[in-house]
């Protein structure tokens, strides 16, 4: 192969910008990077030596995968794809002062941290991340370009180039130090690695000097800023590989070490919670993007120290392994990532809930490798039964994945020893991060809701510029035949931000980005939360809308076919409508599925809309819904169009139109304790929706007002009831504001599940009219406890539990 410059002349234009900036020159440059003269970790230098080239090894395995066939698909067309995309990177690369490539300039005319720097170091980040594919079309079998030494040189000397001009000892960090401290750290030490033989010693020690001055020590000194969570894991992972490549034992150690703080459930801010949740930026819950991040750098650095000298052994890493189950697995469905935890990354173009699963699932896999038999056995059926059952954006066709991750998630699908499990049916609460998710046979929900403690959205960087409501009860589920597509298919920059599903919201309207980027603007609410026993849940949100005096109190109760969803006390006085979201479903570009309304086909023209009261409403090939007495409902079927760019500056312009059916319920302009109440059931058919509409007695409204919402279904042996205050609803009595929900069971006893969603009581008694034989276990929270012809539990002080569930067990006469 031949290059449109020498790579002599390269190396001048490089080294002459290094001397007019008065930035060392590769040949000057002196650092770290030499092997020390003794080793604290190994007996010889030699010993040493011998393993960093082993990690080296390892790692270059681990980042180019291994045990696939070049010649096989999808392999082939991956490696294809990847020696074009290097073949153009090495066509495009001209070398000048302040760029590598013409289309990433990222010399800053006024290098500061606001935006427009952001951009500049962007560029210079994604710079080397056009090396680092250059490297891997070179290392990896069957590109077109595979061991093309012109393709390899090139690499070095854009890696020299940028080292010369903006990367090294000497320059001043400027935009985003995200870019500086990880992204141009990972991606040119993953290079280092690939190209390490084809390296000078003098280069190495370059690179590893300018690592050192962005990525220092310090960077790791205190577990706090943004030095936490995934950022933690990442920033040890460049170090850890700066470590490697310059053979430093010092920089091994202090990076594993440094990675202990992510290993320990917190109790506030950043990192995993007992309860499952994960929170990253102090309040945003961060499963699908940053705790996918951390899943699969853990994963990676627990994989290439094994065995070494330097192998992660902190007791807390087996509690990491068990976020799997706890934190992960739940937000998982049918091969997607849910969007209620993945903050302003929902607006990327190009990326989806099925994308962001992907990389997820080939995580768990490799975590699996080092965990225990049960355990990985386990996850791998898991994982096996996602990959199946996602018909819309499968991960071995969808394109998203990397060529090592495809050969781990193929090498499983082929497994014939493996045998796929189903979606479990569960219910859970996320009480740290405001969250539930409920699986039953054939559907699946998330909700998502905001606090004090957990903002309404993420905005930053441009993106998410219109997410102002998706904390405000918004409620997403997929249902057979509802389509794994519902949120995939242009659903974020056409769907109106004021009408998402299931939320409550103010009309007024709201500035892109309102609250400012990064602010995670938070309500002044505290109750919310729930309770459930694992199978049926009750949940509430005292809702405070966004830069709006809109209040409501929404309860969702999760039962086996449906969620009945209640809300009370709505008043404002923006001078806006206040409007509560029974469902907005994206029908694709041309759908027209029928909708009835009390059996009655509607039209199906764009544009149709109508108001009329209604008991029961059904969307073919998505759900229904049941208005318990009757309500006025709107519907309207519409044609939206909107551009990725709408909603983050990073999008794309090109239009995309689909087509809605939203139905909702009007409560008026400054409504003064409105309420509403309907039966959402996901893909139920029309005739199982009237037949529930019909079926008058099914529920039970216990109340719904400022005091307490509940409901009462007899056939399941239901009762949950949100306490906003001390009362009673049905024949259950709280003398605080808790949640309770009752399920008895067909074998004589019944669960009693308790919060405390406000994290405000530090005492309460609750009683049952119910006749109760015994107590078959207790929580410890429960102080005493009295049966006979009622049961009444006293509870200590439920505060300090930070939202969790208390149990009783009772056997009923």
């Amino acid at each position: 192969m031949t290059t449109a410059w020498s790579r002599r002349a390269l190396l001048a234009t490089g080294g002459g910008a290094a001397l007019a900036l008065g930035l060392p020159t590769a040949a000057s440059a002196t650092g770290s990077a030499a092997l020390p003269a003794s080793a604290a970790s190994t007996t010889t230098a030699a010993d040493a030596a011998a393993e960093f080239a082993a990690l080296r090894a390892k790692w270059r395995d681990l980042y180019l995968g291994t045990g696939f066939s070049p010649t096989a698909e999808p392999f082939k067309s991956k490696l294809a794809d990847l020696g074009a995309q290097a073949s153009g990177f090495l066509s495009t690369m001209a070398p000048a002062r302040g760029s590598l490539w013409p289309d990433l300039v990222y010399l800053d005319p006024e290098p500061d941290t606001d935006t427009e720097s952001f951009n500049f170091s962007a560029n210079m980040n994604t710079g080397y991340n056009r090396l680092r594919t250059m490297a891997e079309a070179y290392s990896q079998p069957g590109t077109g370009v595979t061991g093309d030494t012109g393709l390899r040189d090139a690499v070095i000397t854009g890696l020299d180039h940028l080292y010369a001009d903006v990367f090294n000892e000497s320059t001043a960090r400027y935009g985003n130090w995200w870019n500086w401290q990880i992204g141009a750290p990972q991606a040119l030490m993953d290079t280092c690695v690939l190209l390490y033989d084809a390296l000078s010693d003098a280069q190495r020690a370059n690179y590893c000097n300018a690592v050192d001055k962005f990525l220092p020590d310090s960077a790791v000194g205190s577990y706090t800023g943004t030095s936490t969570g995934a950022n933690r894991v990442d920033l040890c992972r460049g170090m850890i590989l700066r470590g490697i490549v310059g053979a430093s034992t010092a920089k091994v150690a202090l990076a594993v070490d440094a990675l202990s703080p992510v290993f320990p459930y917190v109790t506030t801010g950043d990192g995993f919670y007992p309860d499952g949740s994960f929170v990253q930026h102090t309040s945003i819950p961060y499963i699908g993007g940053y705790g996918a991040v951390l899943n699969d750098g853990l994963g990676r650095l627990f994989a290439l120290l094994r065995g070494s000298t330097w192998e992660i052994t902190d007791p807390g890493s087996r509690q990491f392994l068990d976020t799997i189950d706890a934190a992960i697995a739940p937000f998982i469905y049918d091969g997607l990532m849910m969007d209620n935890v993945s903050g302003r990354g929902i607006t990327r173009v190009g990326a989806s809930d099925h994308t962001r699963a992907h990389g997820v699932m080939a995580s768990i896999v490799l975590l699996g490798m080092g965990a225990g038999p049960e355990e990985n056995a386990r996850w791998r059926a898991m994982v096996k039964g996602w990959l199946q059952r996602d018909y819309y954006a499968p991960a071995l066709k969808a394109g998203s994945l990397s060529l090592v991750n495809t050969a781990r998630l193929q090498t499983l699908l082929d497994d014939t020893t493996v045998t796929a499990s189903p979606e479990p049916a569960a219910h859970r609460i996320f009480h740290n991060m405001d969250r539930a998710t409920h699986r039953r046979l054939g559907w699946g929900a998330g909700l998502s809701m905001a606090s004090e403690r957990i903002a309404h959205y993420e905005f930053g960087n441009g993106e998410n510029k219109r997410g102002w409501h998706t904390g405000a009860g918004w409620l997403q589920w997929w249902g057979d035949g509802a389509g794994l597509e519902q949120y995939s298919d242009a659903y974020w920059p056409t769907v109106d931000p004021y009408r998402l599903p299931g939320i409550t919201v103010s009309r007024k309207k709201l500035a892109d980005g309102q609250g400012g980027a990064w602010a995670n603007p938070k309500p002044g609410t505290k109750w919310v939360g729930g309770t459930g026993d694992g199978e049926f849940g009750t949940t509430g949100q005292h809702l405070q809308g966004l830069a709006s005096t809109m209040r409501a109190r929404k309860s969702w109760f999760w039962l086996d076919d449906c969620v009945v969803c209640l809300g009370s006390g709505i008043t404002s006085a923006d001078g806006a409508a206040v409007e509560t979201v029974v469902d907005n479903r994206c029908l694709g570009a041309s759908g027209t599925q029928r909708l009835l309304l009390d059996g009655v086909a509607q039209p199906a023209t764009r544009g149709w809309t109508t108001t009329r009261t209604t008991t029961w409403a059904h969307l073919d090939r998505h759900a229904g819904y049941v208005f318990p007495g009757g309500t006025e409902l709107h519907a309207l079927r519409e044609e939206r169009t909107g551009a990725w760019k709408d909603i983050n500056d990073g999008g794309t312009a090109t239009p995309n139109t689909r087509q809605y059916v939203t139905l909702w319920k009007d409560h008026g302009t400054d409504p003064a304790d409105s309420s509403y109440a309907y039966i959402l059931m996901p893909g139920a058919s029309s005739k199982r929706t009237a037949d529930r509409a019909a079926d008058t007695g099914w529920l039970q409204i216990l109340g719904n007002d400022a005091g307490r919402t509940g409901i009462r279904v007899p056939s399941l042996g239901f009762t949950g009831v949100n306490f906003w205050a001390a009362g009673t609803a049905g024949k259950v009595t709280a003398s605080a504001p808790v949640c309770v929900q009752i399920h008895e069971k067909r074998d004589g006893t019944a669960t009693i599940s308790v919060s405390d969603p406000s994290r405000t009581v530090t005492g309460l008694t609750l009683t049952w009219k119910r006749p109760v034989k015994s107590v078959l276990s207790k929580a410890e929270t429960v102080t005493g406890v009295q049966t006979g012809s009622s049961v009444t539990m006293t509870f200590g002080d439920l505060s300090r539990s930070r939202g969790a569930t208390h149990t009783v067990r009772v056997r009923v006469r």
